[in-house]
């Protein structure tokens, strides 16, 4: 049975990561609701320049553009995947390891990567998967970072390096669930977003000319659209984490104040059981 000292040391500690974990659960909640107005913020834009390339993709689709010519068969893939830096926040960067090495397995095709978060360039290391950019600092990453993340994917497609472009990250729904998604950005059918009634327009200089400009910004969006979604869901992983970790120290501090009463107890049974022999033999 431990000593009266070590189980007062052991609560203390206990207690001490108690208000540590408390403290990362507050701020996680603060971070949080700021980014989903962040997210909030960056969506209607995002659906929106969806839409305009749908009205100009459902009048040439039919186009050899080279960010709208469709490969096959397809052998050379290009992940684009976001994690976190560090750890502490549940299942959120083991979620996304776990789906991507189910889809290399059930895959046959050569891969490179961009990594966004240490956890997940780590991950593309230890898989031998050429990472022809990384991103680390996932919290000051910004909408240029992610332009140029962009510009590199769009370029690697066009001199036909790649023959797809796939998106992995954690889609925030609410604080307490996310959903791995893994979609495919190029090549797409962009007439899932066409309006219901196609409204003509004029374009100058062309509509060819204008795709150059408006896929890799369509492209850019998603990788900055992700991003803001991968960290609310980090923040959301995060506080759901500390705040089970709290309650868990919380049980912990009864079982332990709940053992050091009975190693108390003992002590002291020991201690009178010891006088009262003392005693017997000073008499006897």
């Amino acid at each position: 049975m431990p000593s009266l000292k070590q189980v007062k040391k052991r609560i203390a500690s206990v207690r001490n990561t108690q208000q540590i974990t408390k403290a990362m659960y507050m701020v996680s909640a603060a971070k949080l609701r700021r980014a989903e107005e962040n997210i909030k913020r960056a969506l209607p834009y995002a659906e929106k320049i969806k839409k305009v390339i749908a009205s100009m993709y459902y009048r040439i689709k039919d186009s050899d553009h080279p960010l709208l010519v469709i490969r096959e068969p397809v052998k050379n893939i290009l992940i684009v995947a976001i994690s976190s830096d560090r750890g502490l926040c549940g299942s959120f960067n083991a979620n996304i390891m776990r789906n991507l090495k189910r889809f290399f397995e059930e895959n046959d095709y050569n891969y490179k990567a961009i990594g966004i978060g240490r956890k997940v360039n780590d991950f593309f290391k230890k898989q031998n998967i050429e990472i022809v950019k990384k991103y680390e600092g996932v919290f000051n990453l910004t909408y240029h970072d992610m332009s140029e993340a962009a510009e590199i994917a769009c370029n690697l497609y066009k001199e036909e390096k790649i023959d797809a472009i796939y998106l992995c990250y954690n889609h925030f729904i609410s604080a307490i669930t996310q959903r791995l998604i893994i979609d495919k950005i190029l090549p797409r059918d962009f007439s899932e977003f066409e309006e219901e009634f196609v409204v003509e327009y004029e374009y100058e200089p062309s509509k060819e000319m204008l795709l150059n400009v408006i896929i890799p910004k369509y492209v850019a969006n998603e990788f900055y659209t992700a991003l803001l979604d991968s960290i609310a869901s980090e923040h959301a992983a995060r506080m759901t984490a500390m705040d089970n970790a709290t309650k868990n120290a919380s049980e912990m501090i009864d079982k332990l104040t709940l053992l050091f009463n009975k190693v108390r107890q003992a002590t002291i049974t020991k201690e009178l059981m010891e006088i009262v022999s003392g005693k017997e033999a000073l008499e006897s």
